[in-house]
């Protein structure tokens, strides 16, 4: 087959546009097509007439013809070979191994590294602290509405891992010469998720979508062997002569605690296991701090971002709900940029501990909620809290208990509108936007939630966005704070075998080990960790 990439057409093409332009493209008749299918659609908007850019995967009538153009298009970067995108299996076991490998945690690193050793035949055991993905949503509501924490069942632990309450972006900058990631959508679609993402440029799912993929893919691993323990946390990590031996599980459900052999260990924590990581350190696992991030989330109405970025396009079907994606360097040194942008959703509470504070963002795949919202975010460095590997955890945990006082000690987050922010001055009343946080916004001043530095850096970012996008500084838009849990704060180092620097037999994987930073990445990871720990047994 042929690749051809960069075929644009206008935005209301007809059906036939597309074929007519393979065969001009490859200067062949239409009766030399035999079909072809789209791999990527995306739209390019940096002109006033808006056009579809697609790449297209083509199959001749002749194989002979096929190579004859590929070799009259060498130079023509345009027009390739298509590359093989179907995954293979490493092995495929008839029985498993007495000692089944495991892994902790059912994020979206987690899920895939279950489903790869179910599939080859590993039987994984799968230890999550939180709920089952119905039940974990009902206890996240309940902190949104009645403002009832559950510590182990909320936006950060259980089923889906924080993925599941976020926009479902499957889109990632990562090399992937594999084509894993097409791996990852495949299996989402066999979950039932919708067939265009495997074609759209940024493809998503949306929360409620999400709820029921996770739970088909649940029940695929348990089909073939696999196990998941939900309520369950590892509580300690047995480690003798350099390698996992065991772990001891907390049974949240009866309150007991158990022992459970264990050779291989997949660590696929999420960002926000605080006190795994701390016991991971107290067993002397190498870990080391790194630089993370941290602001507030900002609303705007979603019309006025449609506008901005898709002119007369804007409220396209085709289009839907626009994005955008920012940065700054400003004067101070800092960067400032926009992270995790949620087309037509809203701002969640995200907290997993009492009496603190965080904000995340979240949307349905219709994306049809009247405000666009993303965190506005300052980097920083291990040299902005010195203290350790375990320096960030309580850097963030000051930002979350300082943002939940100043929002009045019930759980509602600080708020300020845009204009006063920039003005230095607090905010007594909301103007045209009115901010989707649940349990509720408390208008205040700002410029207490976070450093100076990062309190700088934004005054000087906004009024420059807004000069990038048109009304991004409007005085009405809504700040909310705060943002801390961007990425994890510590990095759980592994070597070229995806192995623990000094803990044989611990793969440190996805989010919480930062070894990805979304969705799709921490899916792909989880499949390399999966890969990588097979090898290992199998080498056994």
């Amino acid at each position: 087959m042929i690749r051809l990439s960069e075929l644009k057409l206008p935005l209301d093409h007809t059906e036939d546009a597309l074929p007519v332009l393979i065969c001009s493209t490859l200067k062949i008749s239409a009766d030399q097509l035999q079909g072809f299918s789209i791999y990527k659609r995306s739209y390019d908007a940096r002109k006033q007439k808006l056009l579809l850019v697609y790449i297209v995967d083509v199959k001749l009538n002749s194989a002979r013809l096929e190579a004859q153009l590929l070799d009259k298009f060498s130079t023509n970067s345009h027009i390739r070979p298509a590359p093989d995108m179907v995954y293979q299996l490493p092995v495929k076991l008839n029985e498993a191994p007495a000692i089944r490998p495991v892994v902790i945690g059912f994020g979206p690193c987690g899920i895939f590294a279950a489903m790869m050793l179910a599939q080859m035949g590993f039987k994984p055991i799968v230890i999550e602290r939180g709920k089952p993905v119905r039940e974990r949503t009902k206890d996240t509501w309940g902190l949104w509405r009645k403002r009832v924490l559950h510590t182990e069942s909320n936006v950060q632990f259980g089923e889906g891992g924080a993925g599941t309450f976020s926009d479902g972006k499957l889109w990632s900058q990562i090399k992937d010469p594999r084509f894993l990631g097409r791996k990852v959508m495949t299996e989402f679609v066999k979950a039932g998720a919708p067939e265009e993402i495997l074609l759209v440029s940024k493809p998503h799912i949306g929360t409620f979508r999400l709820v029921k993929v996770v739970e088909n893919m649940r029940e695929q691993i348990i089909a073939m062997g696999g196990e998941i323990r939900f309520e369950q946390r590892v509580s300690d990590f047995h480690i003798e002569d350099g390698h996992i031996r065991g772990l001891t599980i907390e049974n949240f459900q009866d309150g007991k605690h158990y022992e459970l052999r264990a050779d291989h260990v997949v660590l696929a924590l999420g960002h926000s296991s605080r006190d795994t990581f701390a016991k991971l350190h107290e067993r002397g696992v190498y870990m080391e701090a790194k630089p993370f991030s941290v602001g507030f989330r900002i609303e705007h109405p979603q019309g006025l971002i449609d506008r901005a970025r898709l002119g007369q396009h804007a409220g396209h079907p085709l289009l839907g709900a626009a994005d955008y994606k920012l940065v700054h360097h400003a004067a101070n040194g800092r960067s400032v940029y926009s992270f995790c942008m949620c087309p037509g959703g809203t701002v969640v509470a995200a907290t997993s501990e009492e009496n603190r504070v965080v904000t995340n963002g979240m949307s349905q795949y219709s994306r049809n909620e009247r405000n666009a919202n993303a965190g506005i975010v300052v980097g920083i460095s291990p040299a902005d809290y010195p203290g350790g590997p375990l320096a960030g955890i309580a850097f963030q945990r000051k930002l979350e208990s300082n943002a939940f006082v100043m929002g009045g000690s019930t759980y509602e987050a600080p708020g300020q509108l845009v204009g006063d922010f920039i003005a230095g001055k607090p905010s007594t009343e909301l103007g045209s936007v009115e901010p989707s946080y649940k349990p509720g916004v408390h208008l205040t001043d700002l410029a207490q939630a976070l450093p100076e530095y990062a309190i700088t850096a934004m005054r000087e970012a906004l009024p420059a966005f807004g000069k990038k996008i048109k009304g991004f500084d409007m005085h009405d838009a809504v700040l909310t704070g705060v943002e801390t849990r961007t990425s994890s704060p510590l990095r759980i180092t592994r070597g070229d075998n995806f192995q623990s620097l000094n803990v044989k037999g611990l793969y440190p994987a996805g989010e919480g080990a930062s070894y990805a930073g979304g969705i799709l990445s921490a899916g792909v990871d989880g499949i390399e960790v999966a890969e990588a720990v097979a090898k290992s047994l199998m080498e056994g």
